[in-house]
Parts: structure tokens; C-alpha cells; sequence
């Protein structure tokens, strides 16, 4: 229930966010083209950053979710990677928009939604593995990776059906990246109203 309210949060604030590119035009567009280049690239970094940390969390993830406490690969160096890689990748999306104010907003929206929904998972995650998970609070930070506490084993059972649906949703990042490129395109054209410029 949880996770599907998140879901379908996430998918509002996403349509709204697009909606709102659609309307707008980057401000460093004629004031300094050079700024709108490294914003897309770093854009573009932070999208590779976030798609590959998503495919490597939901290898280890995938399917044992609250079953089993996940406590190695990403999830040994902080308790909540997939939701740090996360990040990463919206900023990415947020910059390769070529301005400061989307990276903001989503800054925003994620802080003020996703703090709630990791103390909520991480209280379910305390009633059903209690000591062991106790231990792992002890010693593992909760958002930002510690790349030194890093461990993986040499095998790991990946459960492939769940993996596959997983995988979909780690690389929406880089169709988020098309689609900020067709929507360029759209206002180039004039297809596509700009209703006013953000910086």
C-alpha cells in the first residue's frame, strides 16, 4: 500500500514537473550558451551515475525487499542507496534541463517526501528483524554512502522475473533524458510554447 502511494506520488510530481519544462525555456540559453552545455552534462553524468547505482541496488534488492535485511553491495555502505542513487539521477534530469530551478524543486520534493517514507520503511524493517537490524542502524549511515564500508560477496542469488521489472524502472533516468531532448526539439520548432524563462 505504501509503496504504491509512493509510486503514484512520485509519478504526480514527475507529470507536473514535465508540464512545467514544457512551458518554459532555460534563461542561459542566449546570456551564456556555455553554462546550458556543462549543465547538460553533468546532467548526463549524474543520469549514468543514478541508472547504474538503481540496476546494482535492485540486484540485491529485488525480491527480498522486507523479507530478508539487505546488508551487502550497496547496501552495506548506506541503509538506503536505491533512494540516494535516486537522487542522483532526478538531479540529473533536473540539470540536463539546462537550469538551476528544476534541480531545486526536485531537491525540495525529495527531501520534504522521501525522509518520511525511509523512517517509515525503516521502522517496518525494525519490527520485523529487530536486533539484526538494530545492528545494522549501529554501523551502517542512512543516506549518504560510506564507499570504504563497501562489501560483496562472490555469489548472490538475483531472482530474474523480479530483477527484470526492477531493471525497467532504473533506467527511466536515461528515457527521462530523451525525452527532455524531444521536448528541446518541440520548442526550437515553435511546436511547443515558452511561456517564460528560468534560470
Amino acid at each position: 500500500m505504501v509503496e504504491k502511494l509512493r509510486i503514484t506520488l512520485s509519478q504526480i510530481f514527475a507529470v507536473l514537473l514535465v508540464a512545467f519544462i514544457c512551458v518554459s525555456g532555460s534563461s542561459w540559453d542566449d546570456r551564456a550558451p556555455f553554462v546550458t552545455t556543462l549543465l547538460f552534462l553533468l546532467g548526463v553524468v549524474l543520469v549514468g551515475i543514478g541508472s547504474f547505482g538503481r540496476l546494482w541496488c535492485s540486484v540485491y534488492i529485488a525480491g527480498y525487499k522486507t523479507k530478508a535485511l539487505v546488508t551487502q553491495g550497496p547496501y552495506s555502505m548506506c541503509r538506503n542507496p536505491l533512494y540516494f542513487f535516486s537522487l542522483l539521477g532526478a538531479l540529473g534530469i533536473g540539470f540536463a534541463s539546462e537550469n538551476f530551478l528544476i534541480p531545486i524543486i526536485i531537491s525540495i520534493g525529495f527531501a520534504a517526501y522521501y525522509i518520511l517514507v525511509i523512517k517509515s520503511e525503516e521502522a517496518q524493517l525494525a519490527r520485523l528483524h529487530k536486533e539484526e537490524f538494530a545492528r545494522y542502524v549501529k554501523k551502517v549511515p542512512r543516506f549518504f554512502p560510506k564507499i570504504s564500508y563497501l562489501t560483496e560477496p562472490e555469489e548472490y542469488i538475483v531472482k530474474p522475473v523480479i530483477f527484470k521489472s526492477h531493471m525497467l524502472s532504473a533506467i527511466w533516468f536515461i528515457w527521462a533524458l530523451g525525452l527532455l531532448e524531444i521536448i528541446k526539439k518541440l520548442h526550437e520548432l515553435k511546436i511547443l510554447p515558452t511561456l517564460f524563462h528560468i534560470y
